[in-house]
């Protein structure tokens, strides 16, 4: 990391990571403490808690690299957004899709109930992971002999949730790479599929189970397509420390989950055509610079991210002269090496964080199945 950049990230990481501890604490004694008593007033306490943390990085985009999250969808479908249980499928373009889908989240009142299936890897991350965890994220082993019975009992624990959830879904597996689209259209090519330009090819596995489990408690699949239009550059977690802006097109389309197949090989087509449509959609808005086909709606720049922001800087700084003065810690040059030390932790949390996020570091899907399990897969 350049020494600049340091300059704005450890005292950002110093933040995010002082505050997110505390966050984490009150989640962990609201564990143990609320949640056998009772399961629904967990979750609404942990959705004020976690909402605490999560609007942090909403305002690293929001107010400190000023990326323009637009999202394009029609009045009705806008309407609904946090107002009901959804199953969001999105296609895996850049390095911050998941805080894309936040900001989205935050924008529609239901941050704090925003969830995810994630890589087993995410929930050992500090602070970030352990507050994913304590919000109930499906954590898997892309392992589908393991992760079957995990993504089944994790959607079965939701249809009890009391407050309007999003559950995402990247059914792509991985990020997209070039790379990656390459071996996705080697494979689509020797086995008949539409060879895809701007997509992977679905892994449909975990929909089709997905879609299954959640039919009953349900009632909508948000389809979403995010493109970066071509005078802007890709976003990523180091270039929103460094507050350099980006724009994102967020496209989003309702789904009845009634009106999907009834069986299985049916449910995957249906996916598989969704991506097709995408691919197209992406082909299209590459032509026009935008999504021409929905309306694009107004959501402003909530001021509720900076107001925490300020909120936890005012603490922790407050906190942190007192335990200064409690503690003489610099008073001692053994106390300066331990600051020197936790600085260096920080320093290499946030590195583990932005390389955590970068695409061209995201394990690659196993995208060629062997044939004779080609059928569903």
């Amino acid at each position: 990391m350049a020494i600049a950049a340091a300059a704005v990230v450890v005292p950002l990481g110093l933040l995010f990571f002082a505050s997110g501890l505390l966050v984490n604490l009150i989640q962990a004694i609201c564990y143990v403490v609320v949640r056998p008593v009772s399961k629904s007033l967990y979750r609404r306490i942990n959705r004020v808690v976690a909402e605490l943390l999560w609007l942090e990085l909403v305002w690293l985009i929001d107010w400190w690299a000023g990326v323009k999250v637009q999202i394009f969808t029609d009045h009705e479908t806008f309407r609904l957004m946090g107002k009901e249980h959804a199953l969001v499928i999105s296609n895996h373009r850049s390095d911050i899709d998941w805080l894309v889908g936040w900001v989205s989240a935050q924008r529609s009142g239901c941050l704090g109930s925003t969830l995810a299936v994630m890589k087993k890897s995410s929930k050992f991350l500090p602070v970030i992971g352990w507050s994913m965890w304590f919000s109930e994220y499906l954590f898997l082993e892309r392992s589908w002999a393991k992760d079957e019975s995990t993504l089944k009992s994790g959607i079965q624990r939701l249809s009890d949730f009391p407050l309007p959830f999003w559950l995402a879904l990247f059914v792509e597996g991985t990020r997209f790479t070039q790379a990656k689209l390459l071996a996705a259209q080697e494979y689509a090519t020797s086995t008949g599929l539409p060879v895809p330009r701007n997509v992977l090819i679905p892994r449909t596995k975990g929909f089709v189970s997905a879609v299954s489990h959640m039919r009953s408690f349900v009632p909508a699949i948000y389809d979403v397509t995010v493109a970066i239009p071509k005078s802007s550059p890709a976003p990523t977690m180091l270039r929103l420390f460094k507050g350099q802006p980006s724009v994102v097109h967020v496209h989003i389309k309702r789904h009845l989950m009634k009106e999907l197949p009834d069986t299985d090989e049916a449910v995957a087509q249906w996916c598989r055509d969704i991506f097709v449509a995408k691919d197209a959609l992406l082909d299209k808005h590459m032509a026009e610079g935008t999504f021409s086909d929905q309306e694009l709606q107004d959501t402003g720049r909530p001021i509720k991210s900076l107001l925490v922001v300020i909120s936890w800087a005012c603490l922790v700084v407050a906190g942190s002269v007192k335990f200064l003065q409690w503690s003489s810690l610099l008073s001692s040059w053994k106390g300066v090496a331990f600051s020197a030390f936790g600085l260096a932790v920080v320093t290499a949390l946030m590195q583990i964080l932005i390389q955590f996020s970068q695409s061209e570091r995201s394990n690659p899907a196993k995208i060629v199945p062997a044939k004779s399990k080609n059928k569903g897969s």
